[in-house]
């Protein structure tokens, strides 16, 4: 299931954006803050790119962009590449129109390319937010796609390589350098597919009782309900969402919808488990099993 629309909407608030280049980028220092955000074009060539915005350092400035990704991409490397030449090929030629203004001023080489010998171009930095169920098992450089069979090493290490800003969120070790809530999403899909885990998360932080709207739409988006994007449901007075709640719902939900199919199955393990946890009494799970009474309780013995 695709998520760019919500991921986009999330990280178009410049203070998360700030939050992560500080969390990811500047280990977890604070040298970024909203005002220090601009807006910035979207477009590479022909394509767009998820989120980019240009990031001020005092009277310099980096591009930085951010994608995010819920599948292994094995061209991966090589797609951030092309982004970033773009990008660069886009200053480039705004440098050299500039110059060629001033063609007077410029020295033999200068002219004919249109490039000053103390001309730079701004840095441009791209993070791959990867949040997929299965491990990153794609290329992470560009040489990791390149084969190299019967390539002396010498000559090997003259390719050059791209080296692309991975970071797998469900891998993430300390979430703590993040001060806003990007900390609290990235926690909640690193245990979206542990239900002991995440009920433990969202019971345990007051922040999962008043999501926003964005938050709440992104996260729900890992549970595979339909049923949790009925916000009206989870609205709290301050109009924030309990996704707390939502989760409690589902997971309650969830435990009925097995009873149900337990009963309706009549597996022995399942009816076993049921009658364990005084869900179902031995003589309803006997009946269901086609086994007596005696019969089941043996059974259940063994257990």
């Amino acid at each position: 299931m695709r998520k760019a629309e919500e991921w986009n909407a999330f990280f178009e608030d410049d203070e998360r954006f700030a939050d992560l280049i500080n969390g990811i980028g500047c280990g977890g220092k604070t040298y970024v803050k909203a005002a220090d955000l601009s807006e910035a074009d979207s477009t590479e060539g022909r394509k767009n790119r998820d989120v980019v915005r240009k990031v001020a350092f005092g009277m310099n400035f980096v591009i930085v962009g951010v994608e995010h990704q819920e599948e292994n991409d094995y061209e991966m490397p090589f797609r951030m590449l092309c982004y970033d030449v773009s990008r660069y090929q886009n200053q480039m030629r705004k440098i050299q129109r500039d110059n060629r203004k001033n063609r007077k001023e410029l020295k033999a080489g200068e002219y004919m390319y249109g490039f000053k010998k103390d001309d730079r171009l701004k840095p441009v930095i791209t993070f791959v937010l990867y949040a997929g169920e299965d491990m990153w098992n794609g290329p992470k450089t560009l040489c990791d796609m390149m084969d190299f069979t019967d390539v002396p090493e010498e000559l090997r290490e003259m390719a050059s390589d791209y080296k692309m800003n991975l970071i797998s969120i469900r891998q993430l070790e300390n979430t703590e350098v993040f001060k806003t809530d990007v900390r609290y999403v990235f926690d909640f899909i690193r245990c979206s597919t542990d239900k002991k885990k995440l009920l433990d998360l969202v019971e345990n932080n007051v922040y999962y009782k008043q999501m926003e709207d964005d938050a709440y739409n992104l996260v729900t988006k890992y549970t595979n309900s339909k049923e949790l994007s009925k916000k009206e449901e989870y609205r709290t007075r301050e109009g924030k969402n309990d996704v707390c709640k939502a989760i409690k719902d589902l997971m309650a939900d969830s435990r009925v919808e097995g009873i149900e199919q337990g009963i309706e199955q009549g597996t022995l393990d399942t009816l076993i488990n049921l009658v364990k946890d005084n869900l179902v009494d031995i003589e309803e799970a006997a009946k269901r099993a086609n086994k007596t009474i005696e019969e089941f309780q043996k059974e259940l013995d063994k257990h």
